[in-house]
């Protein structure tokens, strides 16, 4: 083994670079890794239902007025209500304290002043009670999720300190690395097994549907920013999720603004916006849970009549009046961030974090020569995918896909300008043709021929050199094949140039002021089949369900099964525009998981499926949830006038 890979590894780490273990179901490919996570989420989640909670039935305090506070745990604690009549006055002083002087009641600061004091007094924003109904693990997920991206931003920090490449080479620098990897699937987790509590509890009932809908915008920011990170690592994951990703941003025009092969722009994303934009959805969501709370329990039984069901809605809608319990919501923030915190140390100190080397131009024109001058063939005949592609890169239709009467790849038109046959062939060679007679003549006598013919010696040459093709004396590339004119010649000092590493930065030197964009070498490397064949090595291909999977043995992303499913069904999977159907199929599901609270039939899962029964148990075993029961059930007088 490398030292160097013990190095950055640890001395403690397991080996989780490995190749992984993956099972097939019917169309469904799956690491064992991803299973292994899923898995653990759906226990996880399960224990939360099943095992009590502390005190849950002990510790409540009578009802006696409204009270401004009181969120439960992991952040998501109603706008209390129930806990000591003095809460009300304190709220009270609190907004007196903040009306302006008089005459200054027209101020924009004196009113933005005044209706914050009234929306999130001190005794909402920082609770000490809690309805007597928060008392489950469920409620744990959502302080562990925001505890989790706290170490994710904090471990992005001190990768910042080291710059955006040390931890590739230093033992530190990969500690922070995983640090923050292991946060970050934490926090996913986390995320999504709180996202799966809130939909059983039919956490938009009451008017909280702007609260469901920013939690998920937060879970959609939050892959988002998971992608952008995993395209800012610079290794061979991050080129392959780029050179794949592109395809579907292309085809929906994205791609002409938002380049996934563009590592600066990738990168900038990653540690300045997102992060800005999830903080924001975040806080956003949590300033809402403390407006409005979380939602009040579901009747245990369904409600008969449209008065009753009138009725619980009112009641979700109201204030909490029932008892409630002291909540430290410092102290329960302190535990978990010393949990979360222990358990991300010592997976990023035991399992450490994947890094496969990035493949360039000259590894590949080492080890697979062959293959790297028919690829350069096939980009100076214009056959290659590069070569043809089309919009963003050039007028070709290769991966042209449109799904209705748009074409938004085309309305996009070229925002990255890529000539194949120019640009990795021709250009790079005339700059070494300055001091090297040969290659000049040669390129003297391929530019003094007419198209047609420049086109028939590629395609002579490619032809000699594609897999299966007989054998000729490859002699460096330089092939004896007369047919194929003064292009066996530029192929050999093609190799050369890609062997000694000068065509890797000749590339990434034709246009970028700081050398981070690497649309061209990437889309060079991409059409080779030696990329190919190390991809399906690792499983990341795309038959493979790859856009889930992680190098080696470790996690990928489970929570991108909706995105690559879609490439795995008929009849989206046998369609030349896949790409098209998975963003707008993936975009439909999303847009319908928001539209939750307004959509009879989905918002209605929860009552179906009782599994709030499991959360609130008990509750609806202590007297005061029985009364309520009771009361929620009762025929109203009308209703018995009516029967009787």
């Amino acid at each position: 083994m490398d030292p160097s890979v013990l190095l950055h590894r640890g001395p403690l780490a397991i080996d989780l670079n490995q190749p992984g273990t993956y099972l097939h179901w019917s169309f469904i490919d799956i690491s064992v890794a991803n299973l292994i996570v899923i898995a653990v989420m759906i226990v996880i989640f399960g224990a939360a239902l099943l095992i009590p909670f502390p005190h849950a039935k002990g510790g409540a305090l009578p009802p006696a007025g409204p009270d401004p506070g009181g969120p439960g745990p992991a952040g998501d604690g109603p706008p209390g209500q129930g806990a000591a009549g003095e809460a009300a006055g304190a709220a009270q002083l609190a907004v007196r304290a903040a009306e302006p002087e008089a005459g200054d009641e027209r101020m924009w600061t004196a009113r933005v002043r005044t209706w914050a004091a009234r929306t999130l007094p001190p005794k909402k924003l920082v609770p000490d009670r809690q309805p007597a109904y928060v008392a489950s693990w469920v409620y744990v997920f959502g302080v562990a999720t925001l505890v989790a991206l706290g170490i994710a931003i904090v471990s992005g920090f001190g990768l910042a300190l080291g710059g955006s490449d040390w931890w590739h080479t230093n033992a530190v620098g990969h500690f922070f690395n995983s640090v923050h990897l292991w946060s970050v699937e934490l926090f996913m987790a986390f995320m999504v097994i709180h996202l799966w509590g809130k939909f059983w509890m039919a956490a938009w009932r009451g008017r909280r549907a702007l609260t469901w809908i920013t939690g998920v915008v937060a879970f959609m920011a939050s892959i988002v920013t998971a992608f952008t990170g995993y395209l800012s690592q610079q290794n061979f994951d991050s080129q392959w999720i780029a050179t794949n990703g592109k395809d579907a941003f292309n085809a929906v025009g994205i791609g002409s603004i938002w380049n996934a092969m563009n590592f600066g722009q990738m990168f900038m994303w990653h540690i300045v916006l997102m992060p800005l934009v999830l903080v924001a959805i975040v806080g956003a969501h949590i300033l809402l849970v403390r407006v409005r709370g979380v939602s009040h329990p579901l009747p245990r039984r369904p409600l008969r009549g449209r008065r009753a069901r009138q009725a619980a809605r009112a009641a979700d809608a109201g204030p909490w009046r029932g008892p409630s319990r002291r909540y430290d919501i410092i102290k329960e923030g302190t535990v978990a961030t010393v949990i979360v915190g222990a358990l991300v140390l010592v997976m990023a100190g035991v399992l450490s974090s994947p890094d496969v080397p990035p493949l360039t131009l000259q590894t590949w024109g080492r080890v697979a020569p062959v293959d790297f001058v028919y690829t350069a063939a096939t980009e100076l005949n214009g056959t290659a995918l590069a070569a043809n592609y089309g919009p963003p890169y050039n007028n070709g239709t290769g991966a042209l896909q449109q799904v209705g009467p748009v074409s938004w790849q085309k309305l996009a038109g070229i925002a990255q300008p890529v000539n194949a046959a120019q640009d990795f062939v021709l250009r790079p060679l005339a700059s070494l043709a300055r001091t090297t007679p040969a290659l000049a003549a040669a390129l003297r006598t391929f530019d003094a021929a007419p198209p047609a013919r420049q086109r028939a010696w590629a395609t002579a040459y490619a032809n000699a050199t594609a897999p299966g093709a007989k054998k000729v004396p490859f002699n460096n590339g330089d092939l004896r094949l007369p047919a194929a004119g003064p292009v066996p010649v530029m192929m050999s000092y093609e190799l050369a140039m890609a062997r000694s590493g000068s065509l890797d930065a000749d590339l990434l030197a034709q246009r970028q002021f700081y050398g981070t964009d690497f649309t061209k070498p990437l889309l060079f490397i991409a059409d080779g089949g030696y990329y190919i064949s190390q991809a399906s090595k690792m499983h990341l291909t795309g038959d493979q369900w790859g856009v889930m999977n992680e190098t080696g043995s470790y996690p990928g992303q489970p929570w991108l099964w909706l995105y690559t499913m879609w490439y795995h069904v008929s009849p989206f999977a046998s369609s030349a525009s896949v790409d098209v159907w998975a963003v707008y199929l993936t975009g439909i599901a999303t847009l319908l998981l928001l539209l939750v609270p307004f959509i009879p039939g989905l918002r209605d899962i929860p009552r179906a499926i009782p599994v709030y029964r499991l959360i609130w148990r008990s509750w609806y075993r202590s007297p005061a949830g029985s009364a309520q029961a009771a009361e929620l059930a009762a025929p109203r007088p009308e209703e018995a006038r009516h029967r009787s």
